[in-house]
């Protein structure tokens, strides 16, 4: 049995490693921040980030395959992996590890995983409920999961910075979509925004929606400094590199954010973290 123990411990481990892996392919800046926590609640960030991005490939990328029937599949692999702690997916075996650890609410996963089949279905919001509520599933929940980590059993401080939390998912989620304009509406055939389901993306409707984004960024600073040990770190930087993407983006023309992703350049994403690390280290935040 100790020998069984040690061979499934050594899985779990590997499992961890692939999705810390996935992590640096598909998000440098996201990995970068995540590499300064602390190293369980580092692994377990890494966990949630295998998860959300394997099924959000399914629906975004595995055009020409049977999407929805993949992401039923994954539907039902993790939910077994929930229920016994283990799976042959090793990013689920990793993800189902971290919710087990951190005590992480299954109806976050539940309601991301809605949000996930209505990227399957719906491709209009016209409304600001609809995307609300598509948005606190795709995006706030898994705030919530990594304030789970952060906050490492302290119920009091979960709740306390939840908000915080969710417009900050909010806020990420708003800045991709508008990043992602141009391949959301000529590739996927999506339109997020209400703001231009019926009105065309110009300057007037491009305002409207910053000042949404804002709004979402100007409350999550108090949240940021509550955060215990490295994780304010870590959640500055990707703060301060959302912002730097935003500023960029509220900077360019609607022609151009319809014709080209907008990029934060890599010596730039660089000296973000080296003043992030300065005002950490300096207690300026």
């Amino acid at each position: 049995m100790p020998e069984l123990e040690m061979n499934v411990n050594f899985y779990l481990q590997n499992s961890y490693k692939i999705s810390m892996l996935i992590t640096k392919e598909y998000s440098t800046s996201f990995s970068s921040a995540t590499s300064l926590l602390e190293k369980e609640k580092r692994l377990a960030v890494y966990a949630i980030y295998g998860f959300v991005r394997i099924a959000d490939e399914i629906v975004d990328s595995f055009q020409g395959y049977d999407q929805s029937f993949l992401l039923s599949k994954l539907n039902e692999d993790l939910d077994y992996a929930l229920k016994n702690g283990i799976s042959t997916n090793t990013v689920l075996a990793a993800f189902a590890d971290t919710v087990k650890r951190y005590d992480i609410n299954v109806e976050y996963i539940k309601s991301f995983m809605k949000s996930m089949e209505k990227d399957l279905s719906k491709t209009e919001y016209n409304n600001l409920t609809d995307l609300e509520s598509y948005i606190y599933g795709s995006a706030d929940v898994v705030g919530l999961m990594c304030l789970k980590v952060f906050c490492n059993g302290d119920n009091q401080l979960f709740e306390k910075l939840k908000q915080p939390a969710q417009k900050l998912g909010s806020a990420f989620q708003k800045v991709n979509f508008l990043r992602d304009l141009k391949d959301d509406i000529n590739n996927l055939g999506r339109s997020y925004f209400p703001e231009i389901s019926n009105q065309p993306f110009n300057k007037q409707t491009k305002q409207i929606i910053e000042q949404s984004i804002q709004k979402d960024f100007d409350e999550v600073w108090s949240g940021l400094k509550q955060l215990p040990g490295r994780s304010k770190l870590a959640v500055a930087i990707a703060i301060y590199y959302y912002k730097c993407l935003f500023d960029k983006i509220k900077r360019t023309s609607p022609e151009k954010v319809l014709k080209k992703r907008i990029r934060v350049p890599n010596f730039q994403k660089f000296l973000i973290i080296l003043q992030v690390v300065f005002m950490y280290k300096t207690k300026l935040i």
